[in-house]
Order: structure tokens, then C-alpha cells, then sequence
């Protein structure tokens, strides 16, 4: 887990800063009544909204609480008679909400839509009333939240719901996060509900909210969610893990001392860093209970190290790893690779003299409000403030549209995997087929870049293939994919991408072409997939290219014909150059003596002088003459076109070396391979040789035989 998180104990509503983690938690019954009975002077804020305003301030010294202020009286005043199930007056609600966004610091436009969330939905204020009193800005989140709310949670229902659920936040990331903090007040006070509709709303949460709040970055709401839910679906399981916390809860507990033994080094350092033990909440428990067997003191919890500067983070993680032992295993850094949920940190762990090992996370200030709030933290997304700090906290962000609230606006802060659903969700088929794709997108939790050949780069989920780099940047046009070069190796196109490869996508200009249908088998984002199944049903008759055929023998004439400039440390033993590896000057090379007494001559690298070898064959010394002709075989990879073979032998005479002997194979997938066996008058020339074949156009590779 990236986000360790709140005292299980304790729950609290949020803890975006750590100087804050003492705070009182609230009694919304009292403040409900006096939301009721209290007074409402209007030249100062209601008693009941205080704290809100308190924590708000905190964040926001210089913000105007009029509005929040106006805000409430209109949420006390339509609300008043409504109660909850749980028998509180409903306007505790809508406040325990608000106050949940303003710990973790939201902006004053939210916790004023926050406010007034209900009000559409479950009273007689209509969003032309929101519109006119509070502006276009709260209207139009408001109305977002209002249009989730009206989600039915049925199976039935799901599918199409959520989708309003995924466009509603890709509008605006600020309806999401009232949404969570809406579901999370509810789960608080779910005990009031039957056991059934207990365990329904659990498992929805766990299903979409939970894995929403993780891509949005919200860890400070989504730990809570999972200790919540936990307790419902798995009672033995939570109930067993309480009993392991209270186990430990009378030991001595190691982690405080060891805080103390960092900060003595960071302060010998000259390092300023605020040193703290965070708690890991009920889940992270239990996983690291069943990843480790038998815990101990160090393990119910983490080293949370704050510092100013990114440089000071690099600079406590060398002074951890000079002066303890590291546990190299536990070693990431989502510094200088973020998670695609704006998440960065250093994490590592090391081990103590006393045979503990203490798990420690590294970040700034700035890193440590995102990793608690997310998108929550980086303010309205529409101001150029905004803007600019997304910017700077995230390398893809894109630039503000203007705001309208009949139309989708552009969010600086939208995440790519949020752009992405986005784009798919419009083009999926049917309900089915969106609801499947959307579980599997969210249960990923991971994201990997990739670069372009052209210099850009793609945010894939991890365990993308190259048919999903194609079509995230091809789209349709990647229907005519017939291979790649990953780090400049041709690979197929069901290979895997890792973290910072770079990738080439080879198209076919054949405007006929289409995906085989085993691309399903290797399609892992939700474009790629429901491309490739529009194609395939769109074309029944399979009029795409037909799975690729095993490449017969390739036969290459005259490569074994002499030794050419090389010399064996074997007098009068005849040479010959080997056909595998094609040897030319000045390659490092060995000789191994055949049947009949000859000698050939491969490649140090040669996959055959590993195999001589291991049968306890002898090398022999080879040297290579002063002359410099030499013969080689190389293999030409291309798109099959008409006159390609004469521009390819055309190339290479203008390069002055003459063809000994052409193989051509017959094409598959629109791909051709072509054999030279080559007469060069000076060895030096391959490169240059080289490079003039791959000039030729169609032609995508060129390498030794």
C-alpha cells in the first residue's frame, strides 16, 4: 500500500497534516441539534459550522467563509424536519461530509457545493436557486453530485449508472470527491442499516468507490473505506485482527525508539526532517499479518519522514542506507516515477541491531498533503493557481477549458487512466461489456510510461502489451499493426511492456488490414479490447490478416563457401566461415575443428560456441588476415511492396559490394524477409551498408545473419 494511514483506533476524518492528528473528533448528534437550536446571527458564522470553518481556515488562512456561511443556512433551513435513519437531524449529514473535505483541505467552491449536496435531490431548492445564489462553479457540482446520487446500486442497474457515476467525475474530479466523503459518513453510520443492505453497500464500495478513491488519490478517505468494509464482508478476519493489535497494544512498542535513533542521524546530517510513527490501519494489518506469519511491534506500523526540499528526500534515504542495514527488497521510488495517482515517496526499510525491521517512507510536505487528499489537494482545477501546481505535480496534465455547465470541461488534475475510461466508455458496446472493462481497469493498480519512437510517451496500465501501445496511439489506425521494436529489438506484438521502454509500432499501409483475433488474448487496456472486438464483429468473414504461419527455413547460399580473411592457429587445416553467425573483421572469434579436420570460425556471442563448449570441445585461435574484403549474410526485414527487391539491390550497389546470392520468403502478415550473402571490398563498409538498406523505404530492419 502506498498510503499508510490512520490510526485504526481512532478513525479520524482525515489527517493531511501531521501537526493535526491530535484533533478532537467531532459529535455530530450535538452538532445537529444546535444546527437546529443554535443561533444564526448573520454577522458571524452558525455555531454548528464552526469547526468547519476552523478546519478550513487551517488550510485556507485567507479564505472567505461568507459564502460557507450563506451555504449552511440554506442546507439548515431545507433540511429542517428531515431526520436520518439513524434518528439525527439530517443537517449533521451534509456537515460531517463538509468537514470531512475540509480536513483534508478542499477549497472553498467545494466544501460550498458540499454543503448544499442534498438540497436538489431531497429538498424544494432547485439548481436555478444554486445557480443564482452561489454561481455557475457550485451549479454545476452540485448538479454532478446530485446526478450520482441518483444511482441505483442494483446489479441491473450498475452498469449504465456508473457510467454516469465515470462521466460525471470526468467532468469535474470535485463530484467524485464528494462522493466519497458522502459514502464515507454513510458507511460510518451504516450500523443502523439490516445486515443485508450492510453487506450490498460494502461491496460496492469495495468494488468501484474504494479502487475511485485510489486512482484519485484520496488515501486519507479510502483507508478509512477499507477498515469500514472490512469489518462488514470479513467480520472473523477484522475481529481477528483487532485481537493482534490488542495483543501488542501492552508490548513495548520498538518503533518510537527507532524514530528517535533516525532523527539522531538526520540531525548529525544537518537534515531538517520531522520524524513521526504512523500506525497502519486495520487491512494493512491483516496484509502484512498474512505476508509475514507472526508479527512484531515494528511491523504494526511506519517511519513517516517530512522534509522541505525533493533533494533533502535522496538525502535522507543515503544517510538511512550508510548508517543502517537496508532491506534492498523494500527499495521504490514513486519520486522519480510517480504513481498515476499523483502518489510520490521514497520507500524503504532497514533492519536494526536488535533484529527489527522498521519500514520507512520518504516525501516532502507538498507530497504528503497529495498522498493524504489527492486531487482533493490541489485546490480548484480551473484557476491558473491550479493549473500550474497540477503542472508541477504531475507530468501529464492538460490545459483548462472553459468552464460550462452543459459541457464536459478539460481537468488539469484528470489523471490519464480517468482520460482514458473516458474516451472507451463512449464507444463500448453494449452495458455488459462496459461494466466488465470498467472492474477490470479499476482493479489495476499500477501504471507504467512508455516512450514513443517519436519522443512522446504513453501511461498503460502495467502488463500492457504492444497491441495496447498501438492503439493508445494509433486508435483505429492500429488495426494495420504488424509488429514492433521494443528498445530497438523487433519483437511481436503480444509482447509485454515494462516501466520506461521505448517503443516503435510498425504499420502497414494495406488500408485492408485488421487485428487477428488472438489479440483479444493479449489486449489488456479497455481501448485496445473493444477496438479489436468492433473490428473483429464488423468483419465476420475474417478479412484480417490470418494468425502468422511458422517461417520456413531460411536458406541462405554461399555463406559457408570459404574462410575468407580468417586465419586458424591449425597449419594447413582448412577455414570456413560458420553460416549461424557470419563472421566479418574485426569481430572477436574462435574456431572449433569439424568432421574432415576443418575449422569454422563463429562469433565470440555465438550461441553455438556456448554449446561447443559445453560438450568439452576445444577452441582454436583465429586471426583475422590484414586484407580487407570479407563476405557476410544479412537478413532485411520489410513491408511487402512492389520493386522493393530492386530499390534493395540497387542500395546496395550504389555501395560498391556485389550480391553472391538473394533469398526472398514468401510474406506473412504483410511482412517480407529477404537474405543477402554479400561480397564487401572492405569490411569497415557493413555499417554504412547497414544503414543504406534500412534507408530504402518500406524496409524496418536490417541485422547480421
Amino acid at each position: 500500500m502506498s498510503a499508510e494511514a490512520t490510526n485504526p483506533e481512532a478513525r479520524p476524518e482525515a489527517l493531511p497534516e501531521l501537526r493535526r492528528r491530535g484533533r478532537t473528533r467531532l459529535d455530530l448528534r450535538r452538532l445537529g441539534r444546535a444546527a437546529l437550536l443554535g443561533p444564526t446571527s448573520r454577522d458571524r458564522l452558525p455555531d454548528a459550522i464552526g469547526h468547519v470553518a476552523e478546519a478550513h481556515r487551517a488550510h485556507h488562512p485567507d479564505a472567505d467563509l461568507s459564502v460557507l456561511r450563506r451555504a449552511y443556512l440554506l442546507a439548515e433551513t431545507s433540511h429542517r424536519g428531515q431526520m436520518r435513519k439513524s434518528g439525527e437531524p439530517y443537517i449533521t449529514h451534509p456537515l460531517a461530509v463538509t468537514l470531512i473535505l475540509a480536513e483534508l483541505g478542499a477549497e472553498t467552491t467545494t466544501l460550498t457545493a458540499s454543503l448544499l449536496h442534498d438540497t436538489v435531490e431531497d429538498t424544494d431548492v432547485t439548481l436555478d436557486q444554486v445557480r443564482e445564489e452561489f454561481g455557475e462553479e457550485v451549479c454545476f457540482i452540485v448538479d454532478g453530485v446530485t446526478k450520482v446520487e441518483k444511482i441505483d446500486y442494483g446489479a441491473a442497474a450498475e452498469p449504465e449508472t456508473f457510467r454516469k457515476m465515470l462521466v460525471a467525475t470526468g467532468n469535474d474530479v470535485r463530484v467524485m470527491s464528494i462522493k466519497l466523503a458522502d459514502r464515507l459518513h454513510n458507511m460510518r453510520t451504516l450500523g443502523v442499516m439490516r445486515p443485508e443492505k450492510q453487506a450490498r453497500i460494502a461491496k460496492v464500495t469495495r468494488d468501484v468507490l474504494i479502487p475511485l478513491a485510489e486512482r484519485l488519490g484520496v488515501q486519507a478517505l479510502k483507508t478509512e473505506l477499507e477498515d469500514l468494509v472490512f469489518a462488514i464482508l470479513h467480520p472473523e478476519e477484522y475481529a481477528h485482527t483487532r485481537a493482534l493489535i490488542a495483543a501488542h497494544a501492552g508490548d513495548r512498542d520498538p518503533l518510537p525508539a527507532i524514530a528517535g535513533a533516525v532523527r539522531a542521524v538526520l540531525r548529525d546530517a544537518g537534515i531538517a526532517a520531522e520524524v513521526v510513527v504512523r500506525p497502519r490501519h486495520f487491512v494493512s494489518v491483516h496484509r502484512i499479518s498474512l505476508k509475514r506469519g507472526e508479527l512484531r511491534g515494528s511491523d504494526l506500523g511506519r517511519l513517516l519522514v517530512l522534509v522541505a526540499e525533493n533533494a533533502d528526500c535522496y538525502g535522507v534515504l543515503g544517510e538511512l542506507h550508510t548508517c543502517f542495514t537496508p532491506v534492498v527488497s523494500e527499495f521504490k521510488d514513486f519520486i522519480a516515477s510517480p504513481k498515476f495517482n499523483l502518489y510520490q515517496s521514497l520507500h524503504t526499510a532497514f533492519a536494526t541491531p536488535e533484529g527489527y525491521v522498521a519500514e520507512v517512507i520518504v516525501r516532502t510536505r507538498q507530497m504528503h498533503r497529495v498522498a493524504e487528499a489527492g486531487v482533493v489537494a490541489l485546490g480548484n482545477p480551473y484557476t491558473a493557481t491550479a493549473t500550474a501546481a497540477a503542472a508541477a505535480t504531475s507530468p501529464a496534465v492538460t490545459s483548462p477549458a472553459a468552464a460550462d455547465c452543459d459541457e464536459e470541461r478539460v481537468d488539469p488534475t484528470r489523471p490519464g487512466w480517468l482520460s482514458r475510461l473516458l474516451d472507451w466508455q463512449q464507444s463500448a458496446p453494449d452495458p455488459d461489456t462496459f461494466w466488465n472493462v470498467l472492474r477490470s481497469e479499476l482493479a489495476q493498480d499500477r501504471e507504467i510510461t512508455v516512450f514513443r519512437a517519436d519522443g512522446g510517451t504513453l501511461g498503460l496500465p502495467a502488463g500492457a502489451s504492444c497491441i495496447d501501445a498501438a492503439y493508445a496511439q494509433h486508435g483505429e489506425a492500429a488495426h494495420g499493426c504488424i509488429g514492433a521494436r521494443v528498445n530497438g529489438r523487433l519483437t511481436s506484438l503480444s509482447s509485454r511492456l515494462s516501466d520506461g521502454d521505448t517503443v516503435q509500432l510498425l504499420l502497414s499501409h494495406d488500408a485492408s488490414s485488421g487485428p487477428a483475433a488472438d489479440w483479444l488474448e493479449h489486449a489488456k487496456t479497455p481501448a485496445a479490447r473493444i477496438a479489436v472486438s468492433s473490428w473483429l464483429a464488423s468483419h465476420p468473414d475474417g478479412a484480417g490478416p490470418a494468425a502468422a504461419a511458422p517461417r520456413p527455413p531460411l536458406s541462405v547460399i554461399g555463406a559457408r563457401g570459404g574462410g575468407g580473411n580468417a586465419v586458424a592457429d591449425l597449419p594447413d587445416a582448412p577455414v570456413r566461415l560458420a553460416g549461424c553467425c557470419t563472421p566479418v573483421p574485426p569481430d572477436a572469434v574462435e574456431g572449433f575443428v569439424v568432421r574432415g579436420g576443418a575449422v569454422t570460425v563463429h562469433r565470440v556471442h555465438c550461441a553455438t560456441v556456448a554449446q561447443m563448449r559445453a560438450v568439452g570441445r576445444a577452441p582454436v585461435a583465429v586471426h583475422w588476415r590484414a586484407t580487407a574484403d570479407c563476405r557476410v549474410t544479412l537478413l532485411a526485414e520489410s513491408f511487402g511492396r512492389p520493386h522493393l527487391l530492386a530499390d534493395l539491390t540497387e542500395a546496395i550497389a550504389r555501395e560498391g559490394v556485389e550480391v553472391v546470392s538473394a533469398t526472398v520468403e514468401p510474406p506473412v502478415e504483410q511482412r517480407v524477409r529477404h537474405s543477402y550473402t554479400l561480397q564487401l571490398p572492405d569490411a569497415t563498409g557493413l555499417q554504412a551498408l547497414m544503414r543504406a538498406m534500412r534507408d530504402v523505404p518500406g524496409v524496418y530492419d536490417v541485422s547480421r545473419a
